[in-house]
């Protein structure tokens, strides 16, 4: 194998060692990998993608085969737009890893027993015309699309990936007991909504407002709070990328 080789496969060893996959099954999952690579001629990166995205695919907190982790830990969340990154952040430094978004938008995670790695997680616009777009941007980089929620694509990757042995989990926090973050704007939002929703269902039930109307406020009511919310999170985001402008 040619330096390059032994470079790619040194640093898909630390890196699946960082993440807790026991010595003997990343000796023999890089035999497997070089042979593949000697009867192919291929070069490693071109084959496998970059090393650290692909120790991540290759399952870094996954349990081994025949041996389920039946002391993983799950733990499903939600927040409002304006948090969710921030929450993603903390949640993510404490070695919850986000396997997917449910249809009611909320963070399914998992934590292994034996988690060893911290994640971190960002958020983009990612529709029809700009998926391909982003996924193109990201994934070299180590990103992997977790879930998507409206216009919203959330994408993880190990920490270790950019900081090395750093990016590792000394101790597990305990689950925490909340599952709903809300920020000061979405609880504004929250209470606009559930205050035009609940006086909609007062007139429906004394007669004022039949079944058609509350179904058209309700909606309304749905739409106006996610525009708020919409132009709320794009004047902050236009402020921060202002302070951060030199």
């Amino acid at each position: 194998m040619t330096s390059e080789s032994d470079r790619y496969f040194t640093e898909l060893t630390d890196a699946l060692r960082t993440a807790g996959v026991p010595d003997e099954q990343i000796a023999a999952t890089v035999e497997d990998l070089r042979g593949h690579l000697t009867e192919t001629g291929a070069h490693p990166e071109e084959e496998f993608g970059p090393a650290a995205a692909f120790a991540a695919q290759l399952g870094g907190l996954a349990p081994r085969p025949a041996e389920p982790d039946e002391q993983a830990e799950s733990w499903t969340w939600t927040a409002d737009i304006f948090n969710d990154r921030r929450m993603l952040a903390v949640h993510g430094d404490q070695g919850w890893e986000v396997e997917s978004l449910d249809s009611l938008g909320r963070f399914v995670c998992r934590r292994s027993a034996t988690a060893t790695l911290r994640w971190e997680y960002r958020r983009e616009i990612i529709g029809a015309r700009r998926r391909a777009k982003v996924l193109a941007e990201l994934e070299p980089e180590g990103w992997e699309l977790c879930g998507e929620w409206l216009a919203y694509g959330y994408f993880k990757r190990p920490r270790a990936a950019t900081t090395g042995p750093a990016g590792a989990l000394e101790a597990r926090p305990a689950a925490p007991l909340r599952w709903l973050f809300l920020s000061r704007r979405g609880k504004v939002a929250l209470a606009v909504w559930a205050v035009l929703v609940g006086g909609a269902m007062a007139g429906c039930f004394m007669g004022t407002l039949g079944t058609g109307g509350l179904a058209i406020t309700i909606a309304l009511a749905s739409m106006f709070s996610a525009l708020f919310t919409s132009q709320l999170e794009t004047t902050k985001g236009r402020v921060d990328q202002g302070r951060t402008t030199p």
